[in-house]
């Protein structure tokens, strides 16, 4: 098991460094790219069914117990999490054979592309504050490269956006950490757990939780502090664009159920009100947002603001039906939204912009591109049976359980919204006539065989939207065994401290 829980961590590090060492060598560094992150999926497979058989894991690295030593945590949030970025890395990976151009391959794309998955998957796995805060910090500084790769002024523009924000994130993430410490003189969640609930200042406690609600929520790009994503996830290549929409911004949002569920749990009818509000106003800004915009990828950005606003819902109402929505959507969204990102870079390949007045005829000229926008848009949308139904769903059906009328008509209505969005690009990408060729925008027409390395993750990303859609009863149950896991902090206790646990129930005897 302590092999099991370092390889989504180990899998990308080794990647990286041989493709440091493979530098020169760009057809060795394609082909190991694709091996490391087929590697990342496999093992990420074995692990959740690891994890939902035999419960929570965690190893504490080099002997050193807890609360002293590094602890990896495996529940079945994590596990999902993991099997999620190592979904996205070998798609985006496989797409990138077509679209990474042969200069930012030379600058070092690949192994930077591996070091931000092995960023991610550390931010899923950790069991300790501080060591979030190190992982976010390889997350920020590999992926601040890819966001400039290459140097254009628009790359840059919104690189220096992107880090500034989330270096100020960074600032006030470290600052909680020390604030924690200081009062309960522990890191380690498990033991944070214990300690928080046990603590005779709660008014120091809630005040921290608003501390880590800033921090995280402007890495998961809540409302009102979303302004960054958009102005930056259009800039850099599709490719970068799509895992960092697919996964970055969910990160954000993991950190949120993990410290809303473990830590901050002694006032939820105060903290999770306050996401409940946050939750309503990040859906409606960016559905609103996206709905103003006429270029494919702004849309796009806008709307990851949006969905975010649905998955914190799940969270803010607080019911085991309603993580489980939470977790599902988080599931179903990362594949769909990281899709569309990858058909917006198809057509800019064949139209040469993202405006959408400068598109039209795609459909006529490539209907299976247009098909697969469809798949993902509508299951973005909420249509039945795709994915997104069953996970909005969910949503609304715990909405309506826990009498929260006003936040549920806010989702229907953003819905709604989202339809229209995605009716937008559909009109003037796929469907209107093709408009007079531009100078400004070269064409491309490209053959069957060079789109084949563009569609079959497309394609693939696509089928597993559709199999979630109409098989959707065992990722339902999945989601709801990791909302009981995650509504019951005692079995992430015992897997990593069992003796706290011990303690406290000769405490309550």
């Amino acid at each position: 098991m302590n092999v099991l829980l370092v390889s989504p961590l180990i899998i990308p590090f080794i990647t990286g460094i041989i493709l440091i060492l493979m530098w020169k060598n760009r057809p060795a560094q394609r082909a190991i790219s694709i091996v490391g992150s087929a590697a990342l999926f496999i093992v990420s497979i074995i692990l959740l069914l690891t994890v939902w058989e035999e419960g929570i894991q965690a190893v504490q690295i080099g002997g050193w117990p807890a609360p002293y030593g590094i602890t990896l945590v495996a529940d079945l949030l994590s596990a999902i999490m993991i099997v999620l970025a190592g979904l996205m890395a070998i798609s985006v990976a496989f797409y990138s054979l077509a679209s990474m151009d042969s200069e930012r391959e030379a600058f070092g794309y690949h192994p930077l592309f591996h070091i931000l998955m092995m960023g991610i998957c550390g931010s899923f796995l950790t069991g300790d504050l501080f060591n979030l805060y190190v992982w976010f910090e390889v997350m920020l500084i590999s992926s601040f490269v890819l966001v400039a790769l290459g140097g254009e002024r628009a790359q840059l523009e919104g690189g220096i956006k992107y880090v500034t924000l989330n270096l100020i994130s960074s600032a006030i993430f470290l600052a909680a950490v020390g604030l924690i410490y200081g009062l309960v003189g522990t890191l380690n969640m498990a033991d944070l757990s214990v300690q928080l609930r046990e603590s005779d200042q709660p008014g120091i406690v809630l005040t921290l939780a608003m501390l880590f609600l800033i921090a995280f929520g402007l890495k998961a790009a809540v409302f009102p502090l979303y302004f960054w994503l958009p102005a930056s996830y259009h800039t850099p290549p599709v490719a970068v664009s799509a895992i960092f929409s697919g996964l970055l911004t969910k990160v954000g949002v993991y950190t949120l159920i993990r410290v809303f569920t473990l830590l901050f749990i002694i006032d939820p009818a105060y903290t999770h009100t306050i996401l409940l509000v946050i939750a309503g106003f990040t859906m409606l800004s960016g559905v609103l947002g996206a709905a103003a915009q006429n270029e494919f990828r702004r849309i796009l950005s806008f709307h990851i603001v949006s969905q975010i606003g649905y998955m914190v819902m799940g969270l803010a109402l607080y019911t085991p039906l309603a993580i489980a929505g939470a977790v599902f959507y988080i599931t179903h969204h990362i594949v769909v939204k990281t899709n569309l990102f990858l058909v917006s870079g198809v057509v800019h390949r064949l139209r040469g912009t993202y405006q959408l007045k400068k598109l039209g005829g795609i459909y006529q000229l490539y209907p299976l591109l247009g098909v697969l926008f469809l798949i993902p848009a509508f299951s973005l949308a909420g249509i039945p049976p795709l994915s997104g139904f069953w996970a909005k769903f969910v949503l609304i059906r715990a909405g309506l359980e826990t009498n929260q009328y006003i936040i549920v008509v806010v989702a229907l209505i953003v819905s709604l919204l989202t339809i229209f969005s995605m009716t937008k690009i559909w009109a003037e990408v796929f469907w209107k006539a093709e408009p007079e060729p531009d100078p400004a925008y070269p064409r491309e027409d490209l053959s069957l065989g060079a789109l084949a390395g563009y569609v079959l993750p497309i394609a693939a990303l696509a089928a597993v939207t559709i199999v979630i859609g109409l098989f959707s009863e065992p990722f339902v149950r999945l989601a709801i065994d990791a909302a009981e896991q995650l509504l019951d902090p005692n079995q992430y206790i015992h897997a990593v401290r069992p003796e706290l646990l011990e303690g406290i129930v000769q405490a309550q005897n």
